[in-house]
């Protein structure tokens, strides 16, 4: 029973979660769609309409040839001097100002930003992790997650026949709590934000405000399962979304600035 409902029990409800097996390490023009379809059947599974494949941006990215080795980077003296501030390498820092349209925050480890793609993290989503065995190589964010989603839909939809969402998460901290958490970079075929304004509450009042950030749920979701270290466990199908479909675009959980309270 829905907590706070006045009585009535409604149906039952199924998210299923499965973490694919077998992915293995990728490298640039890697073809992401026979790799997850190859794990699909190691697992036994098949896509179905309404599947939603959450993949880690480190592979696509991999994949995308953005990997970056520090040696071939010249730093700036912008990023010599946040470098200084930062602690951070000075090459490392002129790649976060490359990606990125303005530095908002700085300390000691970090430089918070407002990266190219709309939206604010850390370091402009650049990460050393799980890259490569040294501290040789930096991996940027795909240069368009939306096209990138989109190209591998069309990808697995002609290769399999199943209309199929893709999501491409990655970790982002949040501002006020500890801990990071997935979030989605990209979507294709899928609501990244859902408007639930006008539909009524379990006292029939109708909800003025409530949009669900579809995408990022999701990808939080799949996220406990990829893990964060050496798990090895890049795509996660979901499968049982409670949304209706249409085609979205990150952009709809990027808010605009002149409605951002903090910056």
């Amino acid at each position: 029973m829905n907590p706070g409902a006045p009585g009535a029990a409604g149906p039952a409800a199924e998210l299923r979660l499965i973490a694919l097996p077998g992915i293995p390490l990728v490298a640039e023009g890697n073809d992401i769609a026979a790799l997850i379809l190859d794990a699909l059947v190691a697992c036994g599974e098949a896509l179905h309409d309404g599947d939603v494949l959450v993949i880690a941006q480190k592979i696509v990215s991999k994949a995308e040839g953005r990997a970056v080795r520090l040696a071939t980077v010249t730093p700036s003296a912008r990023a010599i001097a946040l470098a200084k501030e930062t602690g951070k390498d000075p090459r490392l820092v002129e790649l976060i100002l490359g990606e990125s349209d303005e530095v908002l925050r700085y300390r000691r480890d970090v430089i918070v930003v407002a990266h190219r793609l709309g939206f604010v993290t850390a370091n402009a989503g650049i990460d050393q992790s799980n890259v490569g065995s040294d501290d040789a190589e930096a991996l940027l964010l795909p240069r368009d997650p939306d096209a990138s989603c989109s190209a591998l839909r069309a990808t697995l939809r002609r290769r399999t026949g199943a209309d199929t969402g893709v999501v491409i998460n990655d970790s982002h901290g949040r501002a006020w709590r500890n801990g990071t958490v997935g979030v989605a970079l990209g979507v294709a075929g899928l609501p990244a934000l859902v408007d639930l304004r006008g539909r009524p509450d379990l006292y029939d009042r109708a909800l003025r405000i409530t949009e669900v950030g579809l995408a990022d749920e999701l990808a939080a979701a799949a996220s406990l399962l990829m893990g964060q270290s050496n798990e090895g466990r890049p795509v996660v199908l979901a499968r049982g979304v409670p949304y209706s479909r249409r085609d979205g675009s990150v952009r709809e959980l990027l808010r605009p600035r002149d409605r951002d309270l903090f910056r």
